[in-house]
């Protein structure tokens, strides 16, 4: 496995729509098990291929709350429900951050690495995850959503906060 290099905005293959995968064959595996690994290394929760370079419909979701990363290839939604707002930050972004609406409810319809189809609904924190890597898929930036942005210090201020309580 190897660390990619994360691909910064405005590189353009950010902005484009991604193919569909077809082979997942070892090729696709080792480029998952690589962008996993670089996800790790840089602290994120979410990566798209377009973020190393592939413009493909493929991306991976870990919370790193004790459950097994969310693979997602060529994932569609479903369904939706609800609203939320909340911080969202990327890792094509370095140190922007900002409040983007996002529904609270999916439903999401996409093959694991291993090709088979799967249903994944999720909610809160994971579905705004899973929106924000599959946005990627389709060439739609974070950046765009932002309602409103949030300085580092006021990032920080919060997570203060919910240490405290």
């Amino acid at each position: 496995m190897a660390i990619l290099e994360i691909v910064q905005h405005p590189s353009p293959i950010l902005t484009e729509s991604c193919k569909p995968v077809t082979d997942f064959g070892d090729a696709l595996q080792n480029l998952l098990d690589d962008m996993y690994e670089t996800m790790v290394d840089a602290d994120g929760i979410g990566i798209a291929a377009p973020q190393v370079g592939e413009a493909i419909r493929a991306a991976i979701v870990d919370l790193g709350e004790g459950q097994d990363p969310i693979w997602l290839i060529n994932p569609e939604v479903v369904a939706t429900g609800g609203k939320e707002t909340e911080v969202e930050g990327c890792l094509s972004f370095p140190g922007l951050y900002g409040e983007v609406e996002r529904p609270y409810h999916i439903k999401v319809h996409a093959q694991d690495r291993d090709g088979s189809w799967y249903e994944l609904e999720a909610e809160d924190y994971e579905a705004r995850a899973v929106l924000h890597e599959i946005d990627h898929l389709n060439g739609i930036l974070f950046d765009s959503k932002i309602i409103r942005v949030v300085t580092e210090e006021e990032l920080q201020a919060a997570e203060e906060e919910d240490e405290e309580e």
